[in-house]
């Protein structure tokens, strides 16, 4: 299976240096359409003004954490169907099914590589909404 090199993926994370190395790690696996935000709130902006084929957002963010904008996002009927990837350093149970119940078409725990990441990501983009 092969990724469509020319998705658009916006990524979110408070983290400067997390959004480097997640876009780095995009790169490497050939993935060069990549928007970045400091927060749910600037990425549900992004997200209202123009189309992505990918969300990975962190879980925990000021303003609005990775859970509000995944429930924002799941619940629009243009944007429901956009693969969401929850990023996080915890990957306590409870968050884990919450993002679940919202749901986060997977999660993947920090660090990762970027072969992971490459899995998670082709395995939601084959996913039927």
């Amino acid at each position: 299976m092969s990724l469509d090199l020319n998705m658009r993926i916006l990524v979110v994370d408070d983290s400067n240096t997390m959004q480097r190395i997640i876009k780095t790690a995009l790169r490497d696996i050939g993935l060069r359409d990549v928007t970045t935000a400091d927060d749910g709130d600037i990425a549900w902006d992004l997200l209202r003004r123009r189309s992505f084929d990918l969300v990975l957002s962190d879980h925990k963010m000021p303003r609005m954490c990775g859970e509000e904008l995944l429930a924002k996002v799941r619940n629009d009927p243009d944007l429901k169907c956009v693969p969401f990837i929850m990023i996080t350093a915890e990957a306590f149970r409870e968050n884990v099914l919450t993002a679940v119940k919202l749901g986060v078409s997977s999660y993947i725990v920090k660090p990762f590589s970027a072969q992971q990441l490459k899995q998670k990501i082709e395995k939601v983009c084959t996913a039927v909404c």
